[in-house]
């Protein structure tokens, strides 16, 4: 048994409230992807976790103040980074950094693309890969976003329009790219097709325009591109639970040392939810909407 200490909005949740995914059954329903609790009771069969660990669940339905779970369903996360950080943990970290380790071989010094730059997983990526010793050219609907995301670690940031291509060929000075990665879906991953170089890949892993995917079948036949689709669960279903384990712990790791600090605009309290996720649906944030159902978080 855990009591939740705080929960993230995200675009999952909000696109279940809105009835978008007609797999899942009509309200009432719990969303909620992420979460992060504090354990209140354990098992007597539960040996590695105990009162007062903090935790995140690997499951849905997180928002609630309490939930009963399987211990092999939550991962313990270390006391000493914030809470807001953790309770963001779950998703975005590690999705940018499979993003950039699961898809292709990529060495120092390669450039690489992305879309939605100033997205969640888009910042965190943009720091994974300057460690990594990657390029970033970052695509965004406004260029104003520029300073920021180059205070972020950001190589070229470049406005989405007809002529990226040509653009992003100038931004990377010549170098061939090899790999771009599309939240938006839509024309966009036509415009990063075009911007790919023969035999490279694109990975979708979000659908932001609520468009399919549009690649011309000259790019799959000709020039040999490859289009992919990426969700975090099937990438972590991959590994072992020490494998997991292992990616959280790097992540707060990261998170320790500052190099992962996701904005967060506003905390609200569960009593006024609906003004939460009426700002998380709000396109004008800068940062995440975060809830805490059991009081102030320290």
């Amino acid at each position: 048994m855990f009591e939740v200490l705080a929960f993230p909005i995200n675009p999952a949740d909000l696109a279940l409230l809105k009835g978008h995914y007609a797999s899942h059954p009509p309200l009432p329903i719990t969303p909620g992807a992420e979460c992060v609790g504090r354990i209140t009771a354990a098992g007597t069969a539960v040996s590695d976790l105990k009162p007062g660990d903090r935790v995140i669940n690997m499951q849905r339905e997180n928002w609630a103040q309490k939930r009963r779970v399987k211990a092999s369903d939550v991962i313990k996360v270390r006391v000493d980074i914030p809470v807001a950080q953790a309770a963001m943990l779950r998703i975005n970290p590690p999705t940018a950094l499979l993003l950039l380790d699961d898809i292709v071989a990529l060495k120092a010094g390669d450039w690489i693309i992305q879309n939605g730059a100033n997205s969640a997983v888009g910042k965190i990526l943009i720091g994974l890969a300057r460690d990594k010793g990657l390029h970033t050219i970052n695509v965004v609907r406004r260029i104003a976003l520029s300073p920021l995301l180059k205070q972020w670690g950001a190589d070229q940031v470049l406005e989405d329009g007809p002529d990226l291509a040509a653009r992003i060929a100038d931004a990377s000075g010549g170098e061939k790219v090899r790999y771009a990665i599309d939240c938006v879906s839509g024309d966009a991953v036509h415009r990063l097709a075009d911007a790919v170089a023969d035999g490279g890949m694109v990975c979708n892993y979000g659908a932001l325009s609520g468009e399919d995917c549009h690649m011309p079948p000259q790019a799959l036949i000709y020039r040999g591109l490859n289009l992919c689709g990426f969700m975090l669960g099937r990438f972590l279903g991959k590994r072992d639970r020490t494998q997991i384990v292992r990616i959280y712990d790097e992540l707060a790791e990261r998170i320790k040392q500052g190099k992962i600090d996701v904005p967060v605009e506003q905390i609200y309290s569960l009593e006024h939810i609906a003004d939460a996720v009426a700002h998380a649906a709000a396109d004008s944030r800068a940062g995440k909407i975060l809830v805490v159902p059991n009081g102030p978080i320290s």
